[in-house]
């Protein structure tokens, strides 16, 4: 299997923005490493054999796309046992724990994958489109072998452009349930999508030809809290008070 190649991202805040509810956040990040590349389509046959259908083995350094969060969180697992580290997820069904005390391989947190995209860089992108991202711009209808880009300080390729990558937080449980999170735009998507602080997402088990993921590591002592995610304010996210926005319903 090609090595699964991790760059360490020291500690530091980034400030999250959810356009919906017009809020910000600041969070403060312990150190962590996270995927120098995407998950390559060699990686996920490698791991998942014949559980990954989709297969593109004449394409093997392409990003491995077409799956859904769920089968990215078993990914991460089956690479953690793989190469005998505790895996970070356990599952009862569709519901998934995230065990934040585990060195396995997981999924960054949304602040995780925003920090390290933006590796100190404040505006929209950390260079200019045409040298560190694939987009519309470029005229490809299929994602491109990883590290054609240019990388950034961290020393991370394709983190905007190429393909979308999954993340662990739910996207607004109160407007979309289970919806999860993903960041970076694609092959497909114009400018204004493929920003470091553009927030998509979709439900578990839902998959696109433009979305992909990249693994995490990092072990942490908060129970059910990490790197700006904890399992109690999702829970409160999903608890809607007061007038209910013009044009949407809550979940219930």
């Amino acid at each position: 299997m090609d090595d699964i190649e991790l760059a360490h991202i020291p500690g530091g805040s980034v400030t999250l923005h959810d356009a919906r509810t017009r809020s910000r956040r600041t969070v403060e990040l312990a150190p962590f490493e996270i995927g120098v590349f995407a998950v390559t389509q060699e990686q996920m046959a490698e791991i998942l054999g014949d559980a990954f259908p989709g297969a593109d083995v004449a394409h093997p350094r392409r990003p491995a796309t077409d799956l859904s969060w769920q089968r990215a969180i078993r990914f991460c697992n089956a690479a953690s046992e793989w190469e005998g580290l505790d895996p970070a997820y356990s599952y009862d069904g569709e519901t998934v724990t995230w065990h934040v005390e585990s060195d396995g391989y997981r999924l960054p947190t949304e602040a995780e994958w925003e920090f390290a995209c933006r590796a100190g860089s404040t505006g929209a992108h950390y260079g200019l489109l045409k040298d560190i991202a694939w987009t519309s711009a470029d005229g490809v209808s299929t994602p491109q072998d990883v590290g054609g880009k240019m990388p950034n300080l961290h020393g991370l390729f394709d983190t905007l452009g190429n393909v979308w990558e999954w993340c662990w937080d739910l996207l607004d449980p109160a407007r979309y349930g289970d919806y999860r999170v993903f960041r970076g735009g694609g092959y497909d998507d114009d400018s204004h999508s493929v920003r470091a602080g553009v927030r998509r997402g979709g439900g578990p088990r839902m998959h696109h030809p433009d979305l992909g993921f990249r693994l995490a590591r990092g072990a942490f002592d908060t129970p059910d809290e990490a790197q700006g995610w904890s399992a109690m304010a999702d829970r409160e996210r999903s608890d809607v008070r007061g007038p209910i926005p013009f044009g949407w319903t809550p979940m219930r």
